[in-house]
């Protein structure tokens, strides 16, 4: 289990500022992942979005979802030929995103990922990002492993 964000980034090549998953509470291999994001009033889009009232941007509640359904295809199965930390699962689609519920700081952010389809190296998910017992966001969306290395490039 990744319980820390440390053990997230060993997976995700995402940094600060991007890295939007925190922990890891639940995993079934080529099932599902449970996720946590805690949103905090330090987060650097809050200064823009919007100061007054600051607000969790929409496309980055679907970053953060996107990023846990990236773990669980790789705890599930890293395709032949990838390497730890050089593989990257590239968002090719985004579907039937839904906005219900306004993310602000000291809100915790559950995502909920679940597995819908595999096909070679692409993937096919359906995520839920909630606070609380409210959904805040739903999406589907659809990656494809990168399995290209720096050396097959040059």
């Amino acid at each position: 289990m990744l319980k820390d964000t440390l053990a997230v980034a060993a997976i995700l090549p995402h940094r600060y500022p991007f890295l939007l998953v925190d922990r890891v509470l639940e995993l079934e291999p080529g099932r599902r992942i449970l996720a946590l994001k805690n949103v905090t009033v330090n987060e650097p889009f809050f200064t823009g979005h919007f100061p007054e009232r600051p607000i969790m941007p929409g496309v980055l509640m679907c970053e953060a979802v996107v990023q846990a359904g990236g773990i669980l295809a790789h705890a599930s199965a890293v395709p032949a030929g990838a390497v730890a930390g050089k593989t990257l699962a590239m968002l090719t689609a985004l579907d039937r995103v839904r906005f219900r519920q306004q993310v602000t700081p000291g809100d915790q952010l559950h995502l909920a990922v679940e597995a819908v389809r595999r096909r070679g190296l692409f993937w096919k998910m359906r995520g839920i990002a909630r606070v609380g017992d409210k959904i805040a966001a739903e999406l589907e969306f659809t990656f494809v492993f990168n399995t290209e290395r720096e050396e097959e490039r040059a």
